[in-house]
């Protein structure tokens, strides 16, 4: 009997080992400055991750106003002082995820570490959250690019860690989020046949207001526009000077460059770092 019952015991760890995660690499947060939360059946584990890139915050032009913001509002976080999540919302290719990649390369030596929460894991954020909490470094969770259907209900999460709870996010945890939409949410026509007037007070339907009350709770709003052409050359310039050493500015890269955004339908500062890497590559290969 005994051996019959360590057998059926075995093949059942064997079927429950298939489900378990694979052993993460080991996080040091003295030494890793980024992770990745990757959320699974049993809940969910940190991994470790490298910067991908060394771009800085004097990289990042027409973008002065949002950079000084972002930057006063991590470092007062840094410092114990009260600061505010942040949504950076607004054209696509304007600079919201660089930014935020671009602070980290700045106030890691400060203390600051990144954790990148994709919008399918959000539905762990609150286990995240809750594995921080007692940590003595300070975290900004960071969601890319967040947008969430009408039937979605990851939004949720979300809500809850940022301002729903009794407890509320730890004090040592602050939420950045890049998003196209300010409201995060899809926004319709019908959703408006609520609103109404009463006196000189607009007055929104529910539906209107779920949709607001998430990005409500964000306390700093970061509105980002698309380039104008002279900002949009600058940035051409500046990148083609990084990439290209010994690359002169010439009017025939600015004019090349011009086209590059026509050809686009628009000017960002993606579209600039994407000029600078068709410039510089094609001005080596002919060299």
């Amino acid at each position: 009997m005994d051996a019959e019952l360590s057998q059926r015991l075995s093949r059942l760890l064997d079927r429950v080992e298939a489900w378990l995660p694979e052993e993460p690499p080991r996080l040091d947060w003295s030494q890793d400055v980024a992770a990745l939360w990757q959320r699974h059946a049993l809940g969910g584990q940190l991994l470790p991750v490298q910067v991908r890139d060394a771009v800085t915050l004097d990289d990042l032009l027409g973008v002065e106003r949002q950079k000084r913001a972002l930057l006063d509002n991590t470092r007062a976080f840094l410092r114990g002082l009260p600061a505010n999540h942040a949504l950076l919302w607004g054209a696509r290719g304007s600079g919201k995820s660089s930014l935020v990649r671009a602070l980290l390369n700045t106030l890691a030596k400060e203390g600051l570490r990144l954790i990148q929460v994709d919008r399918h894991d959000l539905v762990g954020l609150p286990a995240l959250v809750q594995q921080l909490r007692d940590r003595p470094q300070r975290f900004v969770v960071y969601c890319d690019d967040l947008s969430f259907e009408g039937n979605d209900d990851a939004y949720k999460a979300l809500k809850s860690v940022l301002d729903g709870t009794l407890t509320g996010p730890p004090e040592n945890v602050l939420l950045y989020a890049t998003s196209n939409r300010r409201h995060l949410l899809p926004e319709s026509l019908s959703d408006n046949a609520e609103t109404r007037l009463v006196g000189d007070e607009l007055h929104h339907g529910d539906a209107v207001e779920e949709k607001i009350s998430l990005s409500d709770r964000f306390g700093l709003w970061l509105a980002f526009h698309p380039f104008n052409q002279d900002t949009y050359l600058e940035a051409c310039r500046h990148w083609v000077g990084q990439l290209g050493a010994g690359l002169d500015w010439s009017e025939e890269a600015r004019e090349e460059a011009v086209r590059f955004a026509t050809l686009r339908g628009g000017r960002s500062g993606r579209a600039a770092w994407q000029f600078a890497c068709h410039w510089v590559g094609r001005q080596g290969l002919e060299r």
